[in-house]
């Protein structure tokens, strides 16, 4: 049996295992919480290094990319140091294949209502294939990363203000520590409401699950969430809140969805290849394994 295990900065209570069949494999599923504890981490890294078939980055992410540019993310790449045989990915992999067919997904599912609308993108830059789908689409957006990621109370409403401001900031971002580029532990499970404006705004909000539930209101009446990453308690908070549907990037597993880094460890420990898989590799691993968003009715 293939084993991927993804270690997380986020909450131990999140964590989960599954056993599940790709391609006539089975594979063990797995995912383990350090609560924000960086050196925990790099420990359990270094510890599952060679005794797995696929390690997943959670909780941060180890790369910035954005069409043919990348970014490394230095303190992320710290985590990983002692890694020296098992390939590592963190997810961008399915965040550039499997979520690039998002909005197409609302709209074949939920019908023509959605073929247009107005969609908050708490960070723009950490799903990029996802903010390609909604711009193909032709959706109003709000590019959400000053605000969520940086605190800055701006909201860029342009594509190409967005693709501008994300290539200047980019690089010095990869610098920051990582309290300050993602909530980790105890601050995942923290909702203070912020930018409510453009959460009431918009009729689709999309990006990461922490993000999306860091700053929301108590009222998202009538709205569709777009994310990954959620548990029964995620589907419960939405639900509370009158949120209509939720599309996952990723499937549904024994009651939740893992993470792109989970999905993508999954993935690539089953091809066998020993290293992460190209973007073509993994749209044809996804074709064969008919994987793709997936709507869950709210109401």
């Amino acid at each position: 049996m293939k084993h991927a295990v993804s270690v997380s900065l986020g909450s131990s209570e999140r964590d989960k295992k599954v056993e599940i069949e790709l391609l006539g494999q089975r594979v063990s599923v797995e995912r383990r919480g350090t609560d924000g504890d960086i050196a925990k981490a790099t420990a359990l890294f270094t510890e599952l290094d060679g005794q797995v078939d696929c390690l997943g980055v959670g909780g941060i992410d180890l790369w910035i990319k954005m069409e043919e540019k990348t970014w490394n993310i230095s303190a992320a790449h710290k985590l990983i140091q002692g890694v020296k045989q098992t390939p590592v990915v963190d997810g961008s992999g399915l965040k550039n294949t499997l979520e690039a067919y998002a909005a197409q997904t609302l709209v074949a599912e939920l019908g023509a209502a959605y073929a247009q609308g107005r969609v908050l993108l708490t960070a723009a830059i950490d799903r990029y294939g996802m903010t390609k789908s909604f711009v193909a689409q032709g959706y109003e957006i709000v590019f959400g990363d000053l605000m969520f990621a940086l605190g800055i109370p701006i909201a860029i409403r342009k594509f190409s203000t967005f693709q501008k401001v994300a290539k200047l900031l980019a690089a010095p971002a990869t610098k920051l520590p990582i309290s300050v580029l993602y909530p980790t532990g105890d601050k995942q499970d923290q909702i203070i409401p912020k930018f409510t404006k453009w959460y009431e705004w918009a009729t689709v909000i999309g990006g990461d699950c922490h993000y999306i539930k860091q700053h929301m209101p108590d009222d998202l009446t009538g709205k569709v969430i777009v994310t990954n990453t959620t548990t029964p308690k995620d589907m419960q908070l939405f639900k509370q809140r009158g949120v209509t549907h939720v599309l996952t990037t990723t499937p549904v597993l024994d009651g939740r969805s893992f993470g792109t880094n989970m999905m993508e460890a999954a993935i690539t420990a089953v091809s066998g290849k020993n290293r992460p898989l190209t973007n073509d590799e993994l749209n044809e691993m996804l074709a064969e394994l008919n994987l793709k968003p997936t709507v869950h009715s709210l109401s």
